[in-house]
């Protein structure tokens, strides 16, 4: 498995609009997408946490490369405080 953890800080009074950005964007939605997570963190409601994870590093590229992909992340954008840090790698380990 492959995936991302971006952190983002969301513009004040947009908290809202970015639950239903992200929701709308969901879970599956894009080929070998397995799961997202969403965290918002306690010690600023502003900062976000985001995971992604997809089947294969391969399917995470064809997501990242697809104008689809492009859509969903200027949706999200209109709602950040700025660029998102992204942090890509294999999945090594994982318990559910």
């Amino acid at each position: 498995m492959y995936g991302t953890v971006a952190r983002m800080r969301v513009r004040p009074g947009m908290e809202d609009r970015f639950d239903q950005i992200t929701r709308d964007i969901g879970v599956g939605r894009a080929p070998g997408q397995v799961a997202v997570m969403v965290y918002q963190m306690d010690r600023d409601s502003n900062e976000f946490i985001l995971t992604v994870v997809f089947e294969s590093r391969e399917a995470y590229f064809a997501n990242a490369d697809s104008p689809e992909q492009h859509e969903r992340f200027m949706k999200i954008m209109q709602v950040l405080d700025g660029e998102p840090e992204w942090n890509d790698g294999e999945i090594v380990y994982s318990a559910f």
